[in-house]
């Protein structure tokens, strides 16, 4: 058949688009097409390795499980991943060929046109449906010269395109009309339709305002998709984060909604409405019947976090709860302190010294909270980082938080690997047997600082599909300090409940059991993200754009 394509572009970052594409590409694969997720230049620090050792895209990840496919470099092929406020790392077709500027950037661009060609014909020859996803918005009148992620692809594609805005932030239909306004004729002929996501209420209310804007831009709207709460679909960036306030990544109801959740708890002493906000130790469930002792994890949201996806299994446990902290006074007492991975270790250190939030860890590692850290969380747990080619800073070097006797120091080449590992047995650690599974994503080498009594958290058994035995990660003596590099260690089953366990058991509680399957979970989640897009968008109008027939 004859390959087809669709693009999902949106009024602005964070508009869903993201998430419109993960729906697209699960309905096309369960109405029996081969499709796949593309987008030509994505700006993100949630990355993920493929088999082959390279690195895309979180997000074209999510959607290519959608789709039912393994993902492939070819779906993200140019990937930015930033170091500050004005630059960052550029990985083309998954590896990294050095720092730039905006203005660097924006100067060698052009360049970049054959290598998304290259890549999205690749991925046209193999699939029946590519669905496409733009960047921010196209109506950045500052970067539509040489613009090669939207109306500059939708043109390489000869694709349709579908226009996404966020009608829960107010002012929607301002916001569509504003962006059609600044195309050009030919690029407001290219959008077909309009798509209104995270709306609540009652769409009879709507109704007037979507003919009054249908009769304006002289495009029909294709759906009103509803505000979803508890999607647990990885997220393309941390942006997200930005829209969580210090405790409010915290999900006690893991059932897909479509309606706004009322039943909040108020916290007296936070004055927050989010549930388990209790700093003792037990919480109001969301039905409000009863109060339940769980397990209180604190992820610091450092400036530049990377792989925060990481830790989303952790919301789907029922006797845990997660909360994303940037300041220490917020931190509290929590069972299990995360230092997550980031592009920029040295400038994150400095942020947690500025807010004396390194002095909280280290103060809670004292009295006896678990630590842990993963890849540049892992890093800044060590005594010292030297940075000898300043590949992230001007300093030479960096003093740790002196948890683990290590010392990092940091290479020219990154390290990409999926990797498969075992834990070693520790004395004052609980211990599982069973297989690790994730992937590396880090730029530097960490030694044992001559302490014999160190010893590694795992041992690597398989990189990249070869056969090794490297030491992984470190563990303190007391086994309450953990540092690894092992991305997606939390999403093995066995590994996450033996962690739960000795949690709750240290604090007194035996945990309920009901533990769930990771993967069985993403495959219901995306079923039912792709039920509530049929239900409120008019796929017959999709399918019409494509010019296919649904089966």
């Amino acid at each position: 058949m004859t390959n087809r394509s669709i693009m999902i572009q949106g009024t602005g970052s964070h508009v869903g688009k993201s998430i419109l594409v993960c729906a697209l590409c699960r309905i096309l694969k369960q109405d029996g097409y081969r499709v796949a997720p593309f987008k030509a230049q994505n700006m993100a620090l949630n990355s993920f390795v493929t088999k082959d050792g390279k690195e895309m895209g979180r997000a074209q990840v999510a959607q290519a499980e959608a789709a039912g496919i393994e993902p492939m470099i070819e779906m993200n092929p140019i990937l930015l991943k930033p170091t500050g406020d004005c630059g960052s790392q550029v990985v083309i077709m998954g590896k990294p060929i050095g720092n730039m500027t905006a203005r660097e950037y924006y100067q060698r661009k052009n360049g970049f046109v054959s290598i998304i060609k290259e890549a999205y014909d690749r991925l046209r020859g193999q699939f029946d449906v590519i669905v496409i996803e733009g960047a921010g918005s196209p109506a950045e009148i500052n970067l539509k010269d040489g613009d090669i992620v939207n109306m500059g692809m939708a043109a390489m594609a000869s694709a349709p395109v579908l226009l996404v805005t966020d009608i829960d932030r107010g002012g929607a239909f301002a916001w569509i009309v504003g962006t059609l306004e600044l195309l050009t004729a030919t690029e407001r002929n290219m959008i077909k339709g309009v798509v209104l996501n995270k709306f609540r209420g009652d769409k009879g209310i709507l109704k007037p305002g979507l003919e009054m804007l249908e009769s304006r831009i002289n495009k029909p709207v294709v759906g009103v998709i509803p505000y979803i709460h508890n999607l647990s679909i990885d997220d393309e960036d941390s942006v997200s984060l930005e829209y969580l306030g210090d405790n409010d990544r915290n999900r006690v109801n893991n059932d897909l909604t479509e309606q706004p959740c009322l039943n909040k708890v108020q916290n007296r002493d936070q004055g927050s409405g989010v549930w388990g906000q209790n700093t003792g130790d037990k919480y109001l469930t969301p039905d409000c019947r009863s109060l339940t002792p769980f397990i209180d994890i604190v992820v610091i949201k450092l400036p530049r976090i990377s792989n925060f996806t990481d830790f989303n299994i952790f919301t789907h446990e029922k006797d845990v709860r997660v909360r994303f902290v940037d300041k220490a006074e917020n931190i509290g007492k929590p069972d299990l302190l995360i230092i997550p991975g980031t592009k920029n270790t040295i400038g994150d250190l400095l942020f947690l010294r500025e807010r004396n939030i390194s002095e909280e860890i280290i103060k809670l590692s004292k009295q006896g909270t678990m630590i842990i850290g993963i890849c540049g969380g892992y890093q800044m747990l060590g005594s010292k980082i030297n940075d000898p080619y300043h590949v992230e800073s001007p300093e030479d070097s960096a003093r740790g938080l002196g948890l683990l006797d290590t010392v990092t120091t940091f290479a020219r080449e990154k390290q990409t690997y999926q990797i498969k590992a075992r834990m070693l047995e520790h004395q004052n650690l609980f211990h599982t047997d069973g297989e690790l599974v994730g992937y590396e994503i880090h730029m530097g080498e960490t030694i044992y600082n001559g302490n014999n009594s160190v010893k590694p958290f795992a041992k690597i058994t398989e990189r990249a599909g070869e056969q090794v035995e490297i030491p992984d990660g470190c563990v303190s003596t007391d086994g309450n300090v953990v540092g690894t590099y092992i991305h997606g260690i939390f999403d093995n089953d066995v590994f996450r409940r033996k962690l739960i366990d000795s949690l709750g058991a240290k604090k007194g509680f035996k945990p309920n059991g009901c533990y769930p399957d990771f993967k069985a979970i993403k495959e219901r989640r995306y079923n039912e993200l792709a039920d509530i897009v049929r239900r409120n968008m008019d796929m017959n109008m999709v399918y019409n754009m494509l010019k296919l027939s649904r089966t």
